[in-house]
């Protein structure tokens, strides 16, 4: 079987995503997109946006969700992410990642796929009940698909998604053992040189696994209204920091460092004498307040965005919906090389390999 041009480098595989819900905020760039925007100069990157994943909530709201898809993309652009040196892929144009959906769903137990830790939050932090659509735990198989059709070695994501990556793990495992006939006592390292198709990925969580949105209690998140988003104005970014409560009555209070506010200032100010001053000064009520603090923290959380700003400014004309998609219709198009790779792989191991087919994409 020939190697698709797409996928001949010797850069190791990275696959990961983002279902379009909204604008990306800050938590969204601490716990993942950062990383995606330094990891790109040294591996093979694949950024999928999950837009079928949306439908398993908003399945009234197409319209939403197709302009969605292109906000995020405008986000990840303005973020760093560079189309000439990673690869955007959407979803829904991947037919063999619904293919190899439907297979990896015959390798899990209905149980083991509700038992999922991030399935159960997110039943109830949107207030699902027992109201859900078939397709909404579906989606935690189809997010194995996802990343097992690129065959990446890492996958890089918030502290909330390890537990899709352990399944993910699993059914790479299931899969090499059952189809393949690799020795399930093999280390996780060795399954593709035994004759797997699937490596068996790792997680890699950025430097912050979970940002505290700006009510000092929640994880950050758009649905919460506590969320700082990449796009936001200077003028938004210090109001929305100003709403931080802290509990601090007095200047001359000794104050609680491990609080909210606090772990802003040790994610988004660089200075780390200027933090240890702060800590200090702080937690011995050394007249600086609150106020002061927050300033500080919106002028470096403002210089982190500025040039991200100024490039999404670019996409913002009349033609910047339409260069978005020619960069998603490029990058889908070399991603549909290496699913079909996979996809080809996975049928000839499961003895579906009747005939060859060829994907054409207009």
């Amino acid at each position: 079987m020939s190697t698709p041009a797409a996928s001949r480098t010797d850069r190791p595989r990275i696959l990961t995503g983002d279902t379009p819900t909204g604008r990306l905020h800050l938590g969204h760039w601490v716990g993942s997109v950062e990383n995606r925007v330094n990891l790109q100069e040294k591996y093979d990157c694949y950024f999928l946006l999950a837009n079928m994943h949306a439908f398993t909530t908003r399945a009234d709201s197409p319209a939403d969700i197709r302009q969605d898809t292109i906000e995020i993309v405008k986000d990840w652009l303005a973020a760093g992410i560079d189309p000439e040196k990673s690869t955007v892929v959407l979803q829904t144009e991947v037919p063999a990642i619904a293919e190899l959906t439907w297979f990896f769903a015959m390798l899990i137990p209905f149980n083991r796929v509700m038992r999922n830790p991030t399935l159960k939050t997110e039943i109830d932090s949107k207030g699902l009940g027992d109201h859900y659509s078939f397709g909404f735990p579906m989606y935690a198989v189809g997010q194995c698909a996802d990343i097992l059709a690129f065959r990446p070695e890492l996958v890089p994501v918030g502290e909330d998604q390890v537990a899709h990556i352990e399944m993910c793990r699993e059914v790479a495992r299931r899969f090499n053992v059952l189809y393949c006939g690799v020795d399930s006592k093999v280390e996780d390292e060795e399954f593709v040189k035994e004759g797997g198709v699937f490596p068996i990925p790792a997680a890699l969580v950025g430097k912050t696994g979970r940002l505290i949105g700006t009510d000092g209690v929640q994880k950050m998140s758009k649905s919460l209204g506590n969320a700082i988003f990449l796009s936001d104005s200077p003028k938004q970014v210090k109001k929305k920091l100003g709403q931080i409560y802290t509990g601090r009555q007095s200047l001359d209070e000794p104050g609680d460092i491990s609080n909210a506010l606090f772990e802003y200032v040790r994610i988004f100010i660089k200075d780390q004498g200027r933090v240890k001053e702060l800590e200090e000064r702080y937690s011995k009520g050394d007249n600086i307040g609150d106020g002061h603090i927050k300033v500080e923290v919106a002028e470096a959380i403002n210089e982190l965005l500025e040039p991200m700003r100024e490039r999404r400014a670019e996409l913002e004309g009349p033609d910047g919906d339409e260069k978005v998609i020619e960069i998603i219709r490029t990058g889908t198009a070399r991603a549909n090389e290496v699913a079909e790779e996979t996809l080809a792989m996975a049928k000839e191991s499961m003895k579906l390999d009747f005939f060859a087919r060829e994907l054409k994409a207009k």
